[in-house]
């Protein structure tokens, strides 16, 4: 059997963990593709890359397929702007969404997907009411037995003690986070350091996407959907007059390109997405619709632009069909699981899971065409 050779660049979102994290999530899900598919899949110890990235080998000895996985790192500039202190983290949403009341398109957003609004505007709320609920609870009925003040400091001290791990279960401080960082990303840019960043990431995949491949994917997830056209824009300048080969595809996982591209001062943005509206490209979108932190349908070139020479596909990877319910990551509790489920394996192979797509000896195009005859 003849090998068939794939190279995988992996942007990731806005998360500290780093590639250690992804490299042993990898492994796992690895492992449980082995196991359902019965091909037995080998991922290597992880190395050093160059340009600020990692890389490991996926080998499919059933299959016959190698597939070169760089990990393009970030999570260093991640960790320079994490906010870990809670009383900063409350000071600077204030002003973040401010600013978001301001600038966001939020009636255009609810007309794109009703879900990502309720998950941009749930966290401020439940940081004021879940704290202030947990300290009256407590502190109403004990003031008919004790002063108030006494009752007040006991109220307190129960918000104190039981908000953080609730807060923390319903991803509020995450999406806090997230929002902060991306409201700084609209307003200024990304700043130096991740603008050079990008400038390498765009460098490395300029540099091999015509190598020996029979297939190379730009694959991206979450906060990294956005910067993924941003590095796309980069990658065209780069070849100038030479188009983009065949079998190269921008894959795109829970994508978030709207909450930088529905911000009205996040022109440099909006220049980025433009640049790419006459440019042929192919582009892989999958977004779930219960998945309130992704866009599930949105193309994010017509975000800016009302034409596209790309070749587009926005699919849902309908994970209720691969998952047995007890472990379907659904509801409010699941909502940070169920952003990862684009990462996974679940209980039944699809065949576009993610370990499928990038272990698997069928190309993106053929692995959709397998998805759509699935009833």
């Amino acid at each position: 059997m003849e090998k068939f050779k794939r190279k995988v660049f992996y942007l990731g979102g806005f998360d500290p963990r780093g590639v250690r994290f992804y490299h042993q999530m990898y492994r796992e899900q690895a492992e449980a593709y082995t196991r359902l598919s019965g091909e037995r899949v080998e991922v290597s110890a992880r190395r050093s890359g160059p340009a600020s990235s990692a890389s490991w080998t996926v080998t499919n000895h059933s299959a016959g397929v190698e597939t070169d996985y760089e990990f393009l790192r970030w999570e260093d500039l991640v960790g320079k702007v994490w906010i870990r202190n809670p009383l900063l983290l409350a000071w600077r949403s204030i002003a973040t969404y401010g600013a978001h009341a301001r600038h966001m398109q939020f009636l255009r957003m609810r007309k794109l997907r009703p879900g990502p609004v309720i998950t941009i505007l749930y966290p401020p709320l439940l940081a004021v009411l879940i704290p202030l609920a947990l300290a009256l609870i407590p502190a109403l009925p004990l003031s008919l037995l004790m002063p108030f003040w006494a009752a007040a400091l006991i109220g307190i001290a129960v918000s104190v003690a039981l908000s953080g791990r609730l807060l923390n279960k319903l991803i509020v401080p995450w999406l806090l986070r997230f929002m902060v960082y991306n409201h700084s990303v609209a307003a200024k840019g990304p700043g130096a350091d991740m603008d050079e960043r990008l400038d390498q990431f765009a460098a490395r995949i300029v540099a091999e996407v015509d190598g020996p491949w029979d297939e190379v994917v730009f694959a991206s997830h979450s906060n990294g959907t956005i910067y993924a056209m941003s590095v796309l824009r980069r990658i065209l300048e780069l070849r100038g007059d030479r188009p983009l080969p065949e079998n190269f595809t921008v894959l795109t996982l829970g994508q978030v390109v709207p909450v930088i591209a529905l911000r009205k001062d996040a022109r440099w943005y909006h220049a980025d997405l433009k640049a790419l509206d006459d440019k042929p490209f192919r582009l892989v979108d999958f977004s779930a619709p219960p998945d309130g932190a992704a866009y599930h349908g949105v193309h994010p070139i017509r975000l800016v632009s009302d034409r596209c020479a790309a070749r587009v596909d926005l699919l849902s990877p309908r994970f209720h069909l691969f998952y047995d319910p007890e472990n379907y990551h659904g509801g409010w509790s699941n909502k940070y699981e169920a952003h990862f489920d684009y990462l996974r394996v679940g209980d039944r192979l699809s065949p576009v899971d993610y370990v499928s797509l990038t272990a698997g000896r069928r190309t993106i195009d053929e692995a959709i065409a397998q998805f759509r005859t699935i009833p």
